[in-house]
């Protein structure tokens, strides 16, 4: 959860919330003719019927229906407010909106605002760890920013509605302070699952002046918690800023889970998403990591995982927008939920990221291709479609992607180093990796994944009123397979998910 909001800018949120009903009355019909029209706005993403979004939150399988949360602002395009929102979905591509799961309430943990956490299924009940947080003194604060007013607590909530809609928050926090005796540098982001006979808890925490780490909890009951001990911590990089995230003094968002015969960690820092992958030693409850690496490029950031029907390990991003508050203002919405993306891990440990097969479905029409003197070229009609290319081993390839008159992207395989190059950096490939680009194109996002090892999400932006065809083209030598399909939208306008029901 990144806390990015002061506390001047809180009091007049709350302000607005108080006045605001009449108000939002008024503008909805407007506001909906203008998101619907925003040719900016994604088709087949993930995002709230309005207003700002960020962290997905404790996606979860459940009665046969897959329940997606994530932090939302139900009063502006901007951060503040934090709730939970709550989307539905079949087959985790086409969403309904649901009533908010739950919001800050005043007077108690969550006052200030319902941040960041996950959920998991005990018999027929669906607990919810979240953080709240409350103006407290400087001597509790935990988000270290300069004001150091906000207090962190992890709470619980619960709910026995077979739709999930039906919440109920524990009046009290389950863990109301960090361990005595840390000089940490924030305390938020629960993750929850079960081992055993217990129940196992992390939370992100840092030490300043030291690094990220992962505080390790257990419970028998999901109430009563217990700390451990570090789960494991990284180094900070000297540079000090005035948020402890971009400099590697703070991890947000850590979830742990086992993965085909080992564990893996992510975790968010230094602007970036990371992975670890290890062994964790069940009798000691300690983590040992073997690997490492990054889980995208781009704009994506705070990510969560779920396991789908059939068991497989499904990561969620939230993809930021890369553009001023004023221009959010001005459009209605921020950001937007990754597409869900698979994990596998490799016999040494390395993580495989593919897309999600099923997201075939969303294919309306394949696209054809036009040959020129430099390559294979496709089109994806006003900025939306699905890419698929396929280089060579020992073979050059690059794949650009242009919109209108400027370039989105440029990704070059080098097949000396079998290697992507992209955005200054170099993404090795493992010896029997094909080097392939697989990618979605939507309003103002590209999300890709390269060689099955990294993502690479970029956000672009235009000023036409209708959206750009972009042109993708494919060079290098005879046998680089380009293919692109017309991807359907999973709604009749750019609300992006059908109204409630």
């Amino acid at each position: 959860m990144r806390f990015s909001l002061t506390r001047r800018d809180f009091f007049a949120t709350v302000t607005a919330l108080a006045l605001a009903p009449r108000a939002m009355l008024a503008e909805t019909e407007p506001l909906e003719a203008r998101l619907a029209a925003d040719p900016m706005r994604p088709q087949f993403h993930l995002l709230p019927a309005k207003n700002w979004m960020n962290d997905p939150n404790g996606p979860i399988y459940f009665n046969g229906k897959y329940h997606m949360f994530f932090q939302y602002n139900p009063l502006a395009a901007t951060w503040g407010d934090m709730s939970w929102y709550h989307a539905v979905s079949e087959d985790m591509l086409h969403w309904k909106h649901l009533p908010l799961a739950f919001t800050p309430t005043p007077g108690s943990a969550d006052a200030f605002g319902c941040f960041s956490g996950s959920c998991i299924q005990v018999g027929k009940r669906v607990y919810a760890v979240y953080t709240g947080t409350k103006e407290s003194s400087k001597e509790l604060s935990t988000i270290k920013d300069g004001e150091d007013r906000i207090q962190e607590s992890q709470c619980l909530a619960y709910s026995d509605d077979s739709q999930l809609i039906r919440w109920t928050k524990l009046p009290e926090p389950i863990v109301p302070l960090p361990p005595p005796g840390l000089k940490i540098t924030g305390f938020r982001d629960p993750s929850v699952w079960k081992q055993g006979e217990w129940f196992y808890m992390t939370v992100g925490s840092g030490i300043a002046l030291t690094g990220g780490c992962v505080l390790l909890y257990r419970s028998k009951d999901m109430k009563t918690w217990e700390y451990l001990h570090e789960l494991t911590s990284g180094k900070w990089n000297g540079v000090k800023t005035a948020n402890p995230c971009p400099d590697g003094e703070m991890w947000e968002c850590p979830e742990f889970f086992a993965l085909d015969g080992g564990h893996v960690l992510i975790y968010s820092t230094l602007d970036k998403v990371f992975w670890q992958s290890g062994r964790l030693d069940a009798a000691t409850m300690t983590f040992e990591e073997t690997k490492t690496g990054e889980l995208d490029l781009g704009a994506f950031y705070a990510p969560k995982t779920q396991l789908d029907a059939v068991g497989r390990r499904i990561l969620w991003g939230w993809i930021p927008e890369k553009r001023s508050e004023a221009a959010m203002r001005d459009a209605g919405w921020s950001g937007m939920m990754s597409l869900p993306r698979v994990l596998h891990l490799d016999a040494d440990g390395t993580l495989r990221i593919t897309s999600l097969p099923q997201a075939a479905v969303l294919r309306a029409a394949t696209l054809p291709a036009q040959k020129t003197h430099a390559g294979v070229l496709k089109t994806l009609p006003e900025a939306t479609g699905e890419l698929l290319c396929t280089g060579l081993r020992g073979s050059p390839m690059q794949l650009t992607m242009t919109a209108g008159a400027s370039e989105v992207l440029r990704v070059l395989y080098s097949p000396e180093k079998h290697a992507f190059l992209v955005a200054g950096r170099e993404i090795a490939l493992k010896p029997n990796d094909a080097p392939t680009v697989h990618g979605f194109v939507d309003g103002s996002v590209v999300e890709l994944i390269l060689g099955e090892r990294i993502g690479y999400t970029k956000r672009f932006y235009y000023d036409e009123k209708i959206a750009p065809d972009v042109k993708i083209l494919a060079t290098g030598a005879a046998g680089i397979k380009l293919d692109a399909w017309r991807i359907a939208p999973i709604s009749p306008n750019r609300l992006t998910a059908h109204a409630r029901t």
